[in-house]
């Protein structure tokens, strides 16, 4: 196919995901496209696709042109699915944000990307306006609430191709890494498109008469890359409710869709298979179970694999920068590898490297790097750390690994100063950056501990100010909670007289989780 450019020039143009979901509402207009596990809304192809197309008008009669951000701040649900989409038909670059997050983080998330726009769900309207005190060059608020139907029917519903080259922004997805500021991931249209098509090859696909289900909020990348294959292939996308995690509502959905394959993350798979009675429930249609986004122990895996026998269990590995999933272990290798990343998928080129990017031999530790199409651009408005992150013209993961004599990859630890609970990253200079602003706080470091259900959670190590006068435990709870958003916040708090660090003044962060897995750092719950 090919478009004018507004420059004039006649250019090939790719597929976005805007342009799959317009095909398949021609082709197959009244299969399901959608549901909402929560209310039981149903929407077909034909009906989302006038929806994103209404939506793309009324964004563009607000304001927004192509290479604009509009943020996106809801729950899950299917008008949230339909803001995403419409924000890419309307040109614009999507700015997922998370539901969780405070005003304050909101605001960062707002001013950092330059958005124009927003589209909100009408119970976090409160949140998005305090924010907008921070960021007035948001100027349409859309919200997805009781007046969103009139919005769309005042909107043309003629569609209006747009000529988008697929190496353009799509979405900025915030992470973080050490610094203590999310970043903004820019993963293309090429990117998506192209993670969506490994997918489906590399997993296999079950075209129309796949059910696709995750219990990952759509602001984070894995429910928002998890659904795009089912999407590429005019599958159906089960959602997920937003809101505390309930498996035995979660088996009962996967029983009554008769889901066909799904992704969880480790503490809610330990759920599901703990539930009494899993094992008389119908869940024959499902022939894929996939987990990821923290780790996972061999004896839940041995579990999974016992309770599903008829199904593949894969573990999905990556990260946002790369679309997400790098590497995936299927099949038979679930058992024979039990413990593994497994390999590169479709699209993914691996080494693994020391601190002078030599490739290091089988069997030796070192940081995992990547390069493919899956691979984002860089970072929003960030040049040096792009620059950093790309460093030997490929993209350095943080990870270390070691890679066994049949190429299976084996996570060994994390390069990046990073927490990972029940599937969410908590960054610990972050939230180290909110602590140290308390005024009763003179130094502090952040660890991960273990926890039965969530994998690992934020112990805070606070040395006071001053000595006479420690913070309380509920001062420190009030601040974070001022500041960050709850999973973020520290689970637990101990207080110390210093901090052990290295002769260059590095916090030795391997001494304090020595010490608390000694018992000898006293800890206190914060909450």
């Amino acid at each position: 196919m090919t478009t004018e450019s507004p420059t004039g020039t006649i250019t090939g143009r790719g597929m976005t995901m805007s342009d799959v979901l317009a095909r398949w509402s021609r082709v197959t207009p009244d299969a399901e496209a959608f549901v909402d596990g929560g209310t039981g809304l149903r929407r077909t192809y034909r009906e989302v696709d006038d929806r994103v197309t209404r939506l793309a008008d009324a964004l563009t009669a607000g304001g927004v042109r192509p290479g604009d951000r509009v943020a996106v701040l809801g729950l899950n649900s299917i008008p949230l699915v339909e803001a995403y989409i419409a924000t890419l038909r309307a040109g614009g670059v999507c700015v997922p944000v998370n539901f969780r997050l405070v005003a304050d983080e909101i605001a960062y998330a707002l001013t950092d990307s330059g958005a124009v726009a927003a589209v909100v769900d009408e119970a976090l309207l409160p949140q998005l306006e305090k924010a907008r005190a921070q960021a007035p060059a948001v100027s349409q608020v859309i919200t997805l609430g009781t007046d969103l139907d009139e919005t769309l029917a005042a909107a043309s519903p003629e569609y209006r191709e747009l000529p988008v080259p697929d190496e353009a922004t799509a979405y900025i997805m915030y992470t973080s890494g050490t610094t203590g500021r999310p970043k903004g991931a820019m993963l293309s249209h090429r990117n998506l498109y192209l993670h969506a098509f490994s997918s489906a090859v590399h997993l296999g696909s079950t075209g129309s008469r796949s059910v696709w289900l995750s219990g990952a909020p759509l602001f984070h990348i894995a429910g928002l890359a998890g659904m795009l294959p089912s999407l590429l292939t005019g599958g159906a996308t089960i959602i997920a409710p937003s809101g505390g995690f309930d498996p035995a509502e979660t088996v009962a959905l996967l029983e009554r869709e008769k889901v066909t394959s799904c992704f969880f993350v480790p503490a809610q798979w330990a759920a599901i298979v703990a539930l009494p009675d899993i094992a008389d429930r119908d869940l024959s249609a499902l022939t894929k179970l996939s987990w990821g986004a923290a780790p996972a122990s061999t004896t839940l895996l041995r579990k999974m694999i016992d309770t599903f026998p008829a199904a593949d269990v894969v573990t999905s590995f990556g990260q946002t920068e790369c679309s997400p999933v790098t590497t995936t272990l299927k099949g038979e290798d679930a058992i024979r590898k039990i413990g593994s990343v497994g390999t590169p998928m479709v699209n993914v080129e691996v080494r693994v490297v020391d601190e002078e990017m030599n490739d290091v031999p089988q069997g030796v530790v070192g940081e995992i790097v990547y390069r493919g199409p899956l691979v984002m651009s860089g970072y929003w408005d960030k040049p040096a750390e792009t620059a950093e992150a790309f460093r030997g013209g490929w993209f350095h993961s943080g990870d270390l690994v070691r890679q066994d004599e049949d190429g299976y990859y084996y996570v060994v630890d994390r390069k990046k100063d990073m927490i990972i609970s029940g599937g969410e990253n908590i960054y610990c200079a972050e939230v180290e950056n909110v602590l140290a602003a308390h005024p009763q706080i003179g130094d502090v470091a952040l660890i991960g501990v273990p926890d039965p259900k969530w994998g690992e959670t934020p112990l805070a190590v606070v040395v006071p100010a001053d000595p006479a006068a420690p913070p309380t435990l509920e001062s420190i709870e009030a601040h974070c909670r001022e500041h960050l958003a709850g999973y973020k916040r520290p689970r637990r708090v101990a207080i110390v007289e210093a901090l052990p660090r290295n002769p260059s003044g590095k916090i030795l962060k391997t001494v304090l989780r020595e010490r608390n897995q000694a018992g000898s750092l006293v800890s206190e719950p914060a909450v």
